[in-house]
């Protein structure tokens, strides 16, 4: 840590870089600063969490004795501090007692060390502030001061953390008051005499984007469509064809696995087709050989049919290749195409010099076109260009460039390839395409699209824009998360912790969940950046539905009941689905023998802890059971072993305080467990991550749980098989699994991370 510029030390701590420079600028404020992480670091042995790194910046600027740094600093980094109500609390004291020498244990039980306060204490108290004043946040509803209920909350637990206080009251006035649903993805219902706000689904979105667009066959209607001639006949011809059906394709790049952005633009393409009762081509844009491999058609075919679409037909950029070459020579001969020699660095930017052969004669780039084609040009030696300038500046793209890698389809037959600018739009017409839907950075490509037909006379269909979709956390560039799987950060491309949907599926998302996320963002124009968590929160809403309830344990402690009711285990009937005991029951065994997870018994509980403890009896559940706490085995270095409880009928005495999960005669399996890949918001922003996107990497983004105890329920379960283990999340069966040697891959937890923001 000494070793870096105080710049990078202060990034390092968290504060962004304007944050840290403004720092700088305070000499007083930046030395103590530089000080207090320089004895963190020491302390810590490692690098200083972003947390802490707050806390050190707080108490930098803000405590006024020098003297008392290296005490406070020795609090936070061994996080006896580690809240800002603890901070504040110790500088108060230390304020408060400038000459005295400070007394630990005052000092300590003044700033909150040791308290702990659970989450079930945060959920009472806040739950018991918002009955308190129901009606009136029912009425008032956005009006209503939320700081009321923060007050209330925090005023009986002090120590808490502000940051799960506000999120715990977020997620209860949600349920207490439903917030509004955007408008634009929204409709109003009637039930009961009471006007109900509902989200729209896709469909009905896409139905309504319908009422924008133009009919088949009524293209000229759009604003900017080009007309010459021949549109009318080539626009009566297209009808007879078509019937006047709705098109639309989807077509990606064979280069990449598709990823999150992407089933926005299948659900749009497939959606928009479906709910207008047309037809969505999937098709493969496969014009650059050097990047395409086989394993990319595959998924991209897998993902649309795994999102529950099926193409009307599967077509391929390189079924056309002869038509859009004997269209290139046409484009020629009418003079809007013509060779050019400039190299590839000279062609960069959006206002290089026009091309010194851009009035080549007719004949002249007819011939030098022919012999590209014969493979008598090196690689950027000659390249054919189309005569016009784009909506930003480009001119004269290209449509033809030669490129001697062997195509998975065509083989040796071309070393000449059309380039996307060329190649899209007359696919589209090839195809009868109505609506050419794709994103928003496409839109500077519109004219070209609209002057290739036009220039060849040939159907011209329309291009829409829309916004694309990304996700903070993430990154989906196909090189950088090659980056990313030569860096050992990840395994490959469905590594549970990207965002592409094939690793989407091996984490355990449901297609559904997928596509209701992408209803809820809605057919936007402009770009939108979503937050994880709002997937997250789809992805429970399909699993409390659909995954069956199972029990697990990963952190097993053996229980032995002395006075087990049977001679033998005894078969418990549990409902797979507690809410809809409809759904069916499995059967589990209940043994003298269970497990149960470390963390739900203490030797020394803290106020309001209600798991197991001595004189503080638990439930079982589904067994009907309460098991009291009668001696702790430990081992010679004074770990807890097991414990020997008796147990009960719980009808007989007084209800626990809790039912814990448990498992007997279980099955040993492995579970992972996935948090985000980045620390950052925007990891690709140099601003915030000045390290690059590697440098942003969670140390702690896959925990594994090598020997975690699961029910028997699940010995059957086959890859992608889904299951919620109860109190602890979403998890499903990943591909590794072999038989007797389970594998899951933690889904989603039960609640949102109150840590995440």
């Amino acid at each position: 840590m000494a070793a870096l510029d105080p710049l990078s030390l202060f990034t390092g701590l968290g504060l962004s870089e304007h944050k840290a420079r403004e720092t700088l600028k305070n000499t007083a404020l930046s030395a103590q600063l530089r000080e207090a992480a320089t004895q963190a670091q020491q302390t810590l042995g490692c690098t200083i969490d972003k947390a802490t790194g707050t806390l050190l910046y707080g108490l930098a600027s803000r405590l006024r004795d020098p003297r008392r740094l290296s005490f406070l600093v020795s609090y936070i980094a061994n996080r006896k501090i580690h809240t800002e109500t603890q901070l504040s609390a110790a500088l108060e004291y230390v304020r408060s007692h400038p000459l005295d020498p400070i007394n630990t244990m005052v000092f300590e039980q003044e700033c909150g060390v040791g308290v702990v306060v659970t989450p079930e204490q945060i959920e009472e108290a806040v739950e018991a502030a918002i009955n308190r004043h129901r009606p009136q946040l029912l009425v008032e509803r956005y009006h209503f001061n939320m700081g009321l209920l923060m007050g209330e909350a925090r005023a009986g637990l002090k120590w808490a953390d502000g940051k799960m206080i506000k999120h715990e009251v977020d997620m209860q006035v949600a349920k207490a008051r439903p917030e509004e649903t955007d408008r634009r993805t929204a409709k109003d219902v009637v039930e009961n005499g009471e006007t109900v706000v509902q989200t729209l689904s896709l469909m009905e979105q896409l139905r309504g984007e319908a009422l924008k667009f133009h009919k088949p066959g009524e293209n000229y209607k759009t604003p900017g469509y080009v007309t010459t001639p021949y549109t009318m006949d080539l626009l009566k011809q297209h009808l007879e064809i078509t019937g006047g059906q709705v098109r639309t394709r989807f077509p990606p790049e064979p280069n990449g696995i598709l990823h999150i952005g992407h089933a926005k633009a299948i659900n749009f393409n497939f959606g928009y087709a479906k709910a207008n009762n047309g037809i969505c081509f999937l098709r493969f844009d496969d014009t650059n050989p050097e990047k395409e491999e086989a394993k990319f058609f595959t998924a991209i075919c897998d993902m649309v049919a795994w999102l529950g679409y099926i193409p009307y037909k599967v077509t391929y950029a390189s079924n056309y290749f002869d038509q859009l070459y004997a269209w290139a020579e046409e484009l020629i001969r009418r003079g809007q195409a013509y060779v050019c020699h400039q190299r590839g660095e000279e062609l960069k930017g959006h206002n290089p010099l026009p091309s010194p052969w851009r009035d080549r004669p007719t004949e002249e780039s007819l011939l030098l076109f022919e012999a590209m084609r014969k493979g008598k040009f090196a690689e950027g030696e000659a390249t054919l260009r189309m005569k016009l300038v784009m909506e930003d500046g480009k001119m004269d793209p290209v449509a033809y460039r030669v490129k001697y890698t062997p195509h998975h389809r065509t083989g040796d037959t071309w070393c000449i390839y059309p380039t996307y600018d060329y190649t899209h739009c007359l696919c589209d017409s090839i195809e009868h395409i109505t609506h050419s839907l794709c994103t928003k950075e496409f839109q500077a490509r519109r004219s070209s699209y609209f002057w290739l037909c036009n220039a060849l006379d040939v159907y011209c269909p329309v291009q829409w824009e829309y916004g694309r979709l990304n996700l903070h956390y993430a990154v989906v560039s196909k090189r950088k998360i090659l980056q990313l799987v030569a860096a050992g950060a990840v395994r490959d491309w469905d590594d549970p912790r990207l965002f592409t949907l094939t690793a989407l599926r091996r984490r355990g998302f449901p297609p559904e969940a997928i596509n209701n996320f992408c209803a809820r963002v809605g057919v936007t124009v402009a770009q939108t950046t979503m937050e994880p968590h709002l997937l997250e929160a789809c992805v429970r809403d399909v699993l409390n539905d659909t995954a069956p309830r199972a029990m697990a344990v990963l952190e097993p402690l053996q229980v032995v009941i002395t006075n087990f009711p049977a001679a033998k285990s005894l078969d418990i009937q549990v409902p797979s689905f507690p809410a809809d005991e409809t759904k069916g029951f499995h059967q589990i065994p209940f043994g003298p023998i269970v497990f149960i997870e470390r963390t739900d018994f203490k030797e020394e509980p803290e106020p309001g802890y209600k798991r197991l403890a001595w004189g503080q009896p638990v439930g079982l559940r589904h067994t009907g059971y309460v098991i009291e706490l009668q001696h702790v085995v430990k081992g010679p270095s004074g770990c807890v072993e097991s414990l020997e409880v008796t147990c009960r009928r719980a009808d007989a005495g007084e209800k626990p305080k809790a039912f814990i999960h448990w498992v007997s005669q279980p099955l040993t399996c492995e579970i992972r467990l996935y948090e985000r890949l980045f620390q950052h918001k925007n990891p690709e922003d140099p601003a915030e991550v000045p390290g690059g996107f590697l440098s942003d990497l969670n140390p702690a983004s896959l925990q594994v749980v090598e020997a975690a105890l699961v029910d028997c329920s699940v010995a059957l379960a086959k890859p992608f098989d889904k299951f919620q283990f109860e109190r602890l999340g979403y998890f499903s069966v990943d591909p590794d699994s072999r038989q007797g040697q389970l594998v899951f891959n933690r889904t989603v937890t039960l609640k949102e991370d109150p840590g995440k923001v």
